[in-house]
Order: C-alpha cells, then structure tokens, then sequence
C-alpha cells in the first residue's frame, strides 16, 4: 500500500506538471488499486477475529466480501477505460511523448512487483487473488502505455492508443471473471470451488453403520475456511462408538476435502425435524 500510495502521488505531480490527462487518469485508476490493496489487509485481519456473542463464525467472511468488492471495482474501472478508448478512436487525442513512457515504465516495476508478493498466497486465497489481479493487470496496462507510446511516436497512428487499450480491456476482464464467479458463490453460499460434494458424500456413506445421510450442506466460511453440516442415520448400532466415528470423519474431512469446520449430528433413526430445505441433489 505504501509503495502504491507514493506511486500515485508521484503520478499526479508529473501528470500536473506534462498536462498529461492520461497520467491523471491512470493516477485515479492507481487510487482504486489503493483502496483495493487496504480492502484486501482490512478484511485479512478481521478475518482473524475470534467468534463474539454477535458473530458467532467471527468476521471471516469480510475475505469474501473484499474479494468480490475487488472483482467489481475492476470490473468497473475497467469499463471506464474502454469507454473512454472508445470515444478516443472516434476522436484520437495526441499522445504525450516521453514523460508517460518513463512514468508508465516505473508503474510496470511497482504493479509488477506488488504482484509478485501475493503471487503465492493468490492460489489458495480468493481475496489475495483478487489484490494480485489489481496489480498484476496494471502492470500489463502500464507495459501496453509504454508500448503504444512508443508505437505512437515512430508510425504517428493516435488510433493505436484507443485500439491496445480495448485489447488490454477485454484481457483484464477475461482475468477478472472467474474471481467475480467464484465470489459471487462464495457469497451466496455456493460449494467452494475445488470440494467434491459427491465425494464427501460418498465418503460420509462408506463410514461404519452409516445407513443414509439428509441435511448435507457445505460452504465457504471464509476465503480459506470451509464448514459443513450434515445429519447421519446410523442403523443398527447402539452409539456407543459414535464419538469415535466423529472424530475420524472429523480428521478425513479436514485432510482430504478441507473441510475444516465440519458439523455432524448423528441419528438413530431419520430425523427430518427442522430440515425445511428438503433434499439436495448431489453428483
């Protein structure tokens, strides 16, 4: 955030002092990148709070809250940018030389290296994902900034700037699709993608006595956190082994669905009091 904010001021001084709209534009655009990397820390330490007698889970799902207000602010900025590509091929608009070269350059190494910190943690968080596509898709426009510039300055083609700009566009928004997808369903209480619910189904049947299972939920907590909730029929047993059979489901959801908050509830007979959803189908 530090090196983005001092980026930002530096832009808008030199855009200033070149008359330059694009560096002023690009320096609003680079505030949006601002507060998208101070949503992604905010919501990354409230997910760290304990549960409270109001938030009983915690704020974990602030992770995805963040995530999706990211995938729509870049979707949005986005836009912006093509509109406005659109209405300079209609009306090209001389490009400044020089100065939006050098700064643009000085973006791809602060974009781009902003990106390499969170290109580890992005593969298994949704809300670093969402921060490392902030930076990673304005260092790619700021390397297309200094590219059409020089273009521009050797062919003397103004509707090179707009064209690349729609491009770089429809990329970003190609790259941007699967984060504003995957949130939206964390959001809404989707399965998170990459838990095979017909698996944990199929592994919940196969445990010692289990006749039959109802209820069966599974949801993102967090961007990192999964829980479930199931009821299962266990016949012919007295349930004298059923905290053992808690425990080891317990352990085989976490390690090999990751599923780290499950919830089982055991029943002798089929109990479908308070299960007003009905069955879901699975597989």
């Amino acid at each position: 955030m530090g090196l983005n904010s001092a980026y930002l001021i530096a832009e808008t001084i030199w855009g200033i002092l070149a008359h330059s709209l694009a560096l002023l534009a690009d320096a609003g655009h680079n505030l949006s990148d601002v507060l998208a990397l101070g949503a992604a820390w905010l919501a990354h330490n409230l997910a760290q709070r304990a549960p409270s007698a109001r938030f009983t889970y915690g704020l974990r799902r602030s992770s995805i809250l963040a995530a999706l207000s990211n995938a729509v602010i870049l979707l949005v900025v986005t836009g912006g940018i093509a509109w406005e590509a659109i209405l300079r091929l209609a009306h090209p608009a001389p490009v400044v030389g020089k100065t939006v070269m050098i700064v643009a350059a000085i973006g791809i190494l602060v974009n781009g290296g902003t990106a390499l910190l969170f290109m580890g943690g992005q593969k298994n968080d949704l809300n670093l994902r969402g921060a490392f596509l902030h930076m990673a898709t304005d260092a790619l426009a700021s390397l297309a900034v200094v590219i059409t510039g020089g273009l521009v300055m050797l062919t003397g083609l103004l509707w090179l700037d707009p064209a690349i700009s729609l491009a770089i566009s429809v990329l970003i928004v190609a790259a941007t699709w699967s984060l504003l997808r995957d949130s939206l369903d964390m959001a809404l209480d989707g399965v998170p993608k990459g838990v095979d619910l017909s698996g944990v189904e199929t592994y919940l049947l196969s445990l010692p006595g289990v006749s039959s299972l109802h209820d069966l939920h599974v949801w993102a907590m967090s961007t990192t956190e999964t829980a479930l909730t199931v009821h299962l029929v266990r016949t012919g047993t007295d349930g004298a082994d059923n905290d053992r059979i808690l425990e080891a489901a317990g352990e085989t959801l976490r390690s090999r669905f990751g599923i780290v908050h499950p919830t089982l509830q055991i029943e002798l007979t089929r109990c479908d009091a308070g299960c007003s959803l009905g069955e879901i189908p699975v597989g």
